[in-house]
């Protein structure tokens, strides 16, 4: 059986080599299995683009992809999707964190009928704000998406070939892979895995790559709207009932004066809650037009290893 290995490469001129490496080795050990690679460079800033050319020139089963401006991993990973030819397609990262060791884990999995495995860390080795940012995030998306119960998310997974084939259908700007996943079927399981020290240099993930990603999560639920519809009504009454307490006490006491701080107070939340909303319903519609204009998922310049629509490989550098 073929399985695809499909990672996003950003800055990994030192590692990609050695991830490979590492994952031919593991296949070597399996007899049922054989392996192909598709890496897609995110217009690294170093010379990720050169190493992964080494690797197509030296393994045949290893296709590169260069993609014209930085889109983000998600969308790299898209790219990715649309040349793998595996009955399973694993997705992990390019820095050794996501080690190649623990494939096996993921195959042994999928073999009980699972059409998705997430690998879940026993120990999450990053910093300390991105540990915090991470429960803060993976907290909201619980809440916000549509997925089984107690299944965690990861970038460290394996899907069946006909999940694959359901998710290159989604043509959108914004991509959220692993929601991508949840629409497609809830036979979903995680196993634990080790999570391994990064060797070279430091993420490549800063807040704000972070929030873009987490804020591209709004393409795939309304919730958000059906909150502040929620909260728009109760806000709504809370201040008629208010209105009405204050008018019943000065009717019955002239004497009550109207307080000029405490209607400054609730103008600042009412008008913030108002603009919070106006903001939400931005994003959306900013995200529509976007999608509506055709905005491209990814742009590849250059191709390695992949056979044209003439069935002749590219060699291109």
């Amino acid at each position: 059986m073929l399985v695809s290995i499909v990672i996003p490469c950003y800055n990994s001129e030192h590692t990609i080599g050695r991830v490979v490496e590492l994952a031919i080795e593991e296949f070597k050990k399996m007899n049922d299995y054989e392996c192909e690679f598709v890496l897609v460079n995110d217009y690294s800033r170093d010379n990720t683009w050169q190493a992964i050319h080494t690797l197509t020139e030296k393994y045949p089963n290893v296709k590169g992809i260069n993609l014209a401006k930085n889109f983000g991993q998600h969308n790299a990973i898209m790219a990715a999707l649309h040349y793998t030819k595996g009955e399973f397609i694993v997705g992990m990262d390019d820095d050794m964190q996501n080690h190649p060791s623990q494939i096996p884990q993921f195959l042994d999995k999928m073999q009980e009928g699972y059409d998705i495995v997430f690998g879940v860390f026993k120990e999450r080795k990053f910093s300390v704000i991105k540990n915090i940012t991470g429960a803060i995030s993976r907290f909201l998306l619980w809440h916000l998406l549509d997925r089984p119960k107690d299944i965690q998310m990861s970038s460290f997974w394996c899907c069946r070939r006909y999940v694959r084939d359901e998710v290159v259908k989604y043509e959108g700007y914004n991509t959220f892979l692993q929601v991508l996943f949840f629409r497609t079927t809830h036979n979903i399981a995680n196993i634990e895995i080790e999570h391994y020290a990064r060797e070279v240099g430091t993420s490549n993930y800063n807040f704000r790559r972070g929030l873009k990603l987490f804020m591209s999560c709004l393409n795939f639920t309304v919730i958000p709207l059906r909150v502040s519809t929620i909260l728009g009504t109760l806000f709504s009454a809370a201040g008629f009932i208010g209105a009405l307490a204050v008018l019943i006490q000065k009717i019955l006491n002239p004497a009550v004066a109207i307080g000029w701080s405490s209607l400054m107070c609730a103008m600042l939340v009412l008008f913030g809650f108002c603009f919070l909303m106006l903001g939400i319903i931005g994003e959306y519609l900013g995200k529509a037009i976007l999608n509506i204009n055709k905005t491209p998922q990814y742009v590849i310049r250059d191709k390695e290893n992949i056979e044209d629509t003439c069935g002749e490989k590219q060699k291109d550098l």
